[in-house]
C-alpha cells in the first residue's frame, strides 16, 4: 500500500509518510461563522472528509482538527477592513458570541447531511486568546515583530524563505506597482495582532502586552493547530485561495515561533467549485446552500455524489442540470443496491480481488474519486460477481465515498389501493400457478407506471 498526495509545498505528487508511523496529525481550515456556508465552501470540506476517509481506509489512526474563525477574520486579507463577525453582529443587531454559534450550529448540521465525519477536535480562536498573545510574544522575543499605530506586524524581510508555498506570488509582489502600505515596512507583511480603533465599542477585544485588540486571522491557525497536533504535524488542508496569503502567513509566523521547518509536511488545496466560469463565493451571493439545493428537490448526498465525479485539485463547474445528472445516477445507484440486498447468490469470481487492487490504486493515486467510481460501477455490471460479493465489494468502497450504501433502505410510497390490489391479485396467480394472468398483471402495473419485485420477504412495489 502506497499513498500518494499532491504537496503544494513541493509543487509534485509525493509518497505519504507520516511523522510517527500510522499516525496522522490533520488540520483543516474551517469556518469564518458570520454567514451561512454556500456549495463552494462546502466542496472543501467534502475533500477534506474523502482525505480523511482515505486514510482511515488505508489503517492510519487520524487526530483531525478544524478552527472555527470567530473573531480576527477582516473584510480584507490585507489586514484592512471590517471584522466580518462584528460587522454581521451589528448587521444583525445580535452579539458577535451568539451570530457565531448560531451559522457555526448550521454549518455542523450541514456537515452532518453531506455525511461528513466530525473531527476531533473543534477549536474556536475566542477560546484561545491567550495562546495566541503568547504567540505573538514569543515572536517579539525573537525579532520577527515590529509595531504601528494600529497593530503588532509580522517582518516577513526576516526570512529568506517567505512565500515559498507560492514563489510566482512572491516575485508578483516583487515587481508589482507600488501600493499604499501605510506603516508597514514591507508589502508582504501582516498583523499578528490588531488595535481596536475605539477600545470599549468593539464587542469581542482582549488587552494584551501591546494594547487592546484582537488577534489577527493568520496566528489563530497557527496557534491552534500547533497546541493540538504538536510544533510539527503531517497534513494541513484549505481552498486554494488560501495558498497565497493565509497559509504563507501560517508558514512564515509557526516556522519563525517554533524553529522547526518543515512546520507542516503536506500542503494540500481543493480547487474551486465554479458557476459560468467564475468562482462561486459568498460576494457574489454564494449561488445556493445545502437547505436551498433541498428547497429544490435534491438530498445532500446527491451533491456529494456531483462532488465525487471531479478529482479535488480541478476545478468543477457547477450547475443545476450538471447536479440532476448527478442526482439521477445516484439513484440509479441506490436502486441497484436495494435490487442486490434482495438476491441471494454468492458466486465467487476471481476478479473480487482485482477489484479491491484497482479502487486501492484509485484512492491512493492522490484521492482519485472519478477513477475510484469507475471501479465501483465495474463491480456492479460485473455479471460474473455474485451479489454478495458484489455488496461486500461496494459497501466496503463506500467508507471512502460516504455515500451511505449499507444503509439504504426501500423509500415508503404512497401506493394506491388499485395497484395494492392488482399486486395481491398477481401474487394469488403466481400461487396457482396461472403464469399467463401474472405476466398479464405485471404489464398492466407496468402501463400504469409501477413495477413489481419479487424477494425473498414477499413482493415489493415500487415506482417506475
Amino acid at each position: 500500500m502506497a499513498l500518494y498526495l499532491y504537496n503544494t509545498l513541493t509543487r509534485k505528487k509525493e509518497l505519504f509518510r507520516p511523522i510517527h508511523d500510522k499516525k496522522v496529525g490533520f488540520y483543516s481550515c474551517g469556518p469564518t461563522v458570520y454567514w451561512f456556508q454556500h456549495i463552494g465552501n462546502l466542496r472543501s470540506y467534502i475533500f477534506n472528509d474523502i482525505l480523511k476517509r482515505v486514510l482511515i481506509y488505508d489503517g492510519y489512526q487520524v487526530k483531525h482538527v478544524m478552527n472555527v474563525t470567530d473573531v480576527g477574520h477582516l473584510t480584507s486579507d490585507a489586514d484592512t477592513g471590517e471584522d466580518k463577525i462584528e460587522k454581521a453582529a451589528a448587521k444583525e443587531h445580535k452579539k458577535a458570541a451568539d451570530i457565531a454559534e448560531f451559522y457555526l450550529t448550521v454549518f455542523k448540521e450541514d456537515l452532518k447531511k453531506l455525511n461528513v465525519l466530525a473531527p476531533d477536535i473543534w477549536c474556536k480562536a475566542t477560546d484561545h486568546i491567550p495562546d495566541q498573545i503568547d504567540t505573538v510574544r514569543l515572536l517579539a522575543e525573537k525579532g520577527f515583530t515590529y509595531k504601528t499605530s494600529d497593530g503588532v506586524y509580522f517582518d516577513t524581510s526576516k526570512l529568506d524563505d517567505y512565500g515559498k508555498l507560492d514563489p510566482g506570488h512572491k516575485k508578483e509582489l516583487e515587481a508589482g506597482k507600488r501600493v499604499d502600505m501605510g506603516e508597514k515596512r514591507n508589502k508582504a507583511d501582516f498583523a499578528l495582532w490588531k488595535f481596536s480603533e475605539e477600545p470599549g465599542k468593539r464587542q469581542q477585544e482582549w488587552d494584551s502586552p501591546w494594547g487592546v485588540g484582537f488577534p489577527g486571522w493568520h496566528i489563530e491557525c497557527s496557534v491552534m493547530s500547533s497546541k493540538y497536533l504538536g510544533t510539527q504535524f503531517d497534513i494541513h488542508t484549505g481552498g486554494e485561495d488560501h495558498i497565497q496569503i493565509h497559509h504563507t502567513n501560517e508558514i512564515a509566523q509557526s516556522e519563525a515561533a517554533y524553529g522547526k521547518k518543515p512546520w507542516v509536511k503536506y500542503w494540500l488545496h481543493g480547487a474551486f467549485l465554479t458557476f459560468k466560469g467564475e468562482k462561486v463565493s459568498k460576494s457574489k451571493g454564494g449561488l445556493f446552500t445545502i437547505s436551498e439545493l433541498q428547497e429544490k428537490g435534491y438530498i445532500s448526498l446527491d451533491y456529494r455524489y456531483f462532488c465525487l465525479n471531479t478529482q479535488y485539485r480541478k476545478q468543477l463547474s457547477f450547475s443545476l442540470e450538471a447536479l440532476t445528472q448527478a442526482q439521477q445516477t445516484y439513484g440509479r445507484l441506490k436502486k441497484i443496491i436495494l435490487e442486490l440486498k434482495t438476491k441471494k447468490d454468492s458466486n465467487r469470481s476471481k476478479d473480487f480481488e482485482r477489484y479491491q487492487k484497482e479502487f486501492q490504486e484509485s484512492i491512493d493515486d492522490d484521492l482519485n474519486m472519478p477513477r475510484a467510481l469507475s471501479v465501483l460501477w465495474g463491480v456492479l455490471r460485473d455479471s460474473g460477481l455474485g451479489t454478495k460479493e458484489k455488496l461486500e465489494l461496494v459497501f466496503s468502497f463506500d467508507k471512502v465515498f460516504g455515500l451511505g450504501l449499507k444503509d439504504i433502505e426501500e423509500e415508503k410510497q404512497d401506493i394506491p389501493q388499485k395497484i395494492q390490489e392488482l399486486a395481491q391479485e398477481r401474487e394469488k396467480a403466481r400461487k396457482n400457478k396461472d403464469w399467463a394472468k401474472a405476466d398479464k398483471i405485471r404489464d398492466e402495473l407496468k402501463s400504469n407506471g409501477y413495477e413489481i419485485v419479487d424477494t425473498a420477504k414477499g413482493p415489493s412495489i415500487r415506482n417506475l
